[in-house]
């Protein structure tokens, strides 16, 4: 079988499929390089404490693989669980916070309510003045969320799959599929043909070409998503702060870079860039909320392109053309489902069914009605 992306979703399906179901017939293709797409370009929070059941469901099953993940793949991914605070900055912010932190505890996941006060011990460089202009009125905090180190990440699951027997094929873009009788026979590709039983999409910010391709359309709109890292500092940011109402989160990298993001463009693009006034929000917000951040000088901006649904959630599963599966529209989740993604995307695969925790995002939804729209609820989706 082949799998178009060598991402951290295409990579890890190419693992569990050996792993889980001894499926080593199996070519990763990417025309570009291993883990150079989005899989670079993300801001690595890991975190699962999502509203909705379905939701809560596979990121939390994400968390747990990670949490053994280094061992299991004998690679040190700097997986480090600092705490994921979400702040909140008005009297709705706190009722969606307890809302959510209702919900998580009874899906199992560990969630708990922080006070100002508390949020400040919590990260003592937050600012909690009342006089601020986003006031922080709380947080809900996830001790169990943290960040991990991308590229460490693709590599990891890149050397596991190659040990088991996997081909990975870089510089290798695909420009068609072959089909018979309805059904994928293989891929076309810059490097000539590849016949394959089965085809799974897994290209963060190009399924809606590849689909085409294929002769049908997902439901997606890929917009712009900026980020930035300063210069090198001293550790002075003890986790994970994320504000949904100004739309602005932020870490520090292990090496000592902060590392924040920000919100997507509202234009849609394939550009790996986005509009300077969307970098200029988040870094007044930012500010606002440190200002001790006002010394740091921004090193490099960047841009991925994000996938995004109708209800801000995955597509995980058949596709009307037989043989041929898609996973995509993770919009800002993709880094921190990478092993639940493609632990459920391998199942999916070897069997023809999907696994119980990415059935209820299939491609018909959009059809049936039954959307699991995670934005709407959470207020943001990151």
């Amino acid at each position: 079988m082949v799998i178009v992306g060598a991402g951290g979703h295409g990579l890890a399906t190419a693992y569990y499929l050996a792993r889980n179901h001894g499926i080593t017939d199996v070519a990763v293709v990417e025309r570009g390089w291993l883990g150079g797409g989005n899989m670079a370009r993300n801001t690595t929070i890991i975190r699962s404490n999502y509203l909705l059941d379905e939701s809560a469901g596979i990121y939390e099953h994400a968390l747990k693989l990670w949490e053994g993940l280094a061992e299991e793949l004998d690679h040190d991914l700097l997986f480090s669980q600092r705490g994921v605070l979400n702040l909140a900055h008005t009297p709705q912010d706190v009722r969606d916070g307890m809302r959510r932190i209702n919900a998580n505890r009874l899906n199992g996941v560990d969630a708990e309510w922080l006070t100002p006060e508390q949020a400040r011990e919590f990260c003592p460089i937050l600012n909690i003045s009342p006089d601020s202009r986003h006031p922080v009125l709380g947080g809900t905090l996830q001790r169990r969320g943290g960040i991990a180190k991308h590229d460490r990440v693709a590599w990891a699951y890149a050397g596991a799959a190659d040990a088991l027997g996997v081909d990975l094929i870089q510089d290798c873009e695909v420009t068609g599929f072959t089909t018979a009788g309805g059904r994928v026979t293989g891929v076309r590709t810059t490097r000539g043909d590849i016949g394959a039983g089965r085809v799974a999409l897994a290209a963060a910010g190009h399924t809606s070409v590849l689909a085409a391709l294929a002769g049908f359309r997902v439901p997606i709109q890929s917009h712009p998503l900026q980020a930035l890292v300063s210069e090198l500092l001293e550790p002075v940011h003890p986790c994970v702060v994320m504000s949904n109402a100004v739309h602005v989160y932020v870490s520090q990298a292990h090496k000592g870079e902060l590392v924040m993001g920000a919100g997507i463009d509202s234009y849609n693009s394939y550009a790996q860039r986005g509009g300077f006034h969307v970098i200029e929000h988040q870094m007044a917000a930012a500010l606002e909320l440190f200002p001790i951040f006002a010394r740091a000088r921004v090193l490099r901006t960047w841009g991925g392109i994000v996938d995004v649904t109708p209800d801000a959630s995955p597509v995980i599963g058949r596709t009307p053309v037989d043989g041929l599966y898609v996973n995509c529209g993770w919009g800002t989740g993709g880094f921190k489902a990478t092993p639940s993604s493609g632990w459920v995307y391998a199942h999916t695969i070897a069997t023809g069914e999907p696994h119980p925790l990415n059935a209820p995002f299939s491609l018909d939804r959009f059809t049936t009605g039954a959307l699991i729209d995670e934005h709407g609820a959470a207020a943001v989706a990151h």
